[in-house]
């Protein structure tokens, strides 16, 4: 067992799976000879060689383009897209290649890719580095979506995608890789070591896609969230005195409805948390989910709360970033109706 941070645990994920698996590979821009922008794959270059970890050119539908051809001749390529804004280059190949690949050759053919990308703001990256974009694979079918919030669940989580034998959407909150953000901006930065979850084992083990986890256990309302918005809506629950139960959906494609509707129809209160642009975002999927599940058990309306419908503005990092006072709002709000 090892203190990691959520950079390590990912870089210790592809190093087990180098390892483990002799199909795997891992390539993108930058993640080789310099180990990634993030060093994310710090060291692997080095230690497996260069035709198992190296660079691409800058040219993202070519990198998926590449992966997909590797996959169906039966490797497991492990890419990365250097930060989730550039990734729409590649959305045609991801989307019309990759996720019907099974479908379209009966079976005959997989595309067994782990797409890693960092997303997401905090960071004051402007519009072209903070973006969300994850509800634009979420609709796609063929494709799971994966998002941590923690070391422990990034690097089990991150072996599960690599073996698994579809496409699967591996989005990294950028803005947690060093510590558990909770929204207070204002506040000192805490580093991973001071959590729990940054107990990772140094060798080979899973986490379950499919399966969401409680963050915290409650009984007066439901927050259901995924990536850095785990440690917000705690910091909300904290802040406000509520007994909210925080659901860390690690997945949100295949979702665990079943924890989902077990924690709702417990509380009768819901509030969803994600960072991603309000209008068509995931939240309205979860939305819709929780009302179809759960309606005669609903004590008050679901509360959303997301990012706004605008591009990510550098100016106003944190009037745009759904902190833990909007949360702490929404959740008085529930309780209140």
């Amino acid at each position: 067992m090892a203190t990691m941070n959520m950079i390590q645990a990912l870089n210790s994920a592809m190093d087990v799976m180098l390892t483990k698996n002799p199909d795997v590979l891992i390539f993108g821009e930058d993640v080789g000879y310099f180990g990634g922008v993030f060093r994310a794959t710090d060291g692997l270059q080095k230690k497996h060689g260069v035709q198992r970890c190296f660079d691409s050119p800058i040219g993202e539908s070519g990198i998926v383009a590449t992966a997909i051809g590797m996959a169906a001749y039966g490797l497991k390529p492990v890419i990365e897209i250097q930060f989730a804004d550039y990734i729409y280059p590649a959305y045609d190949q991801i989307v019309s290649a990759a996720a019907r690949l099974r479908y379209r050759s009966a079976g005959d053919f997989t595309a067994p890719i782990t797409l890693r990308s960092p997303y997401g703001g905090g960071i004051f990256g402007g519009q072209t580095h903070s973006q969300s974009p994850e509800a634009l694979f979420t609709h796609v079918c063929g494709i799971k979506t994966v998002i941590p919030s923690n070391p422990y669940d990034a690097k089990g989580l991150l072996i599960s995608a690599i073996e698994d034998e579809d496409p699967v959407m591996f989005f990294e909150p950028k803005r947690i890789y060093n510590g558990p953000f909770d929204g207070h901006h204002d506040r000192p930065v805490q580093p991973w070591s001071k959590h729990q979850a940054s107990d990772v084992p140094d060798g080979y083990y899973t986490v379950p896609l499919g399966k969401a986890a409680i963050a915290r256990e409650g009984n007066d309302l439901t927050v259901i969230a995924y990536g850095t918005m785990v440690h917000v809506a705690l910091a909300a629950a904290a802040d406000t005195g509520i007994d909210a139960e925080v659901l860390d959906l690690r997945t949100l494609i295949p979702v665990d409805i079943e924890t989902i509707k077990a924690s709702v129809e417990k509380t009768g209160r819901c509030v969803i948390v994600h960072e991603a642009t309000r209008t068509s975002g995931y939240g309205a999927e979860l939305t819709a989910l929780v009302q179809e599940h759960c309606f005669y058990h609903l004590e008050a309306p679901i509360e959303r709360v997301a990012g706004w419908d605008t591009p990510y503005p550098h100016a106003f990092e944190w009037q745009y970033f759904p902190g833990p006072g909007r949360v702490s709002a929404a959740m008085r709000r529930a309780m209140e109706g």
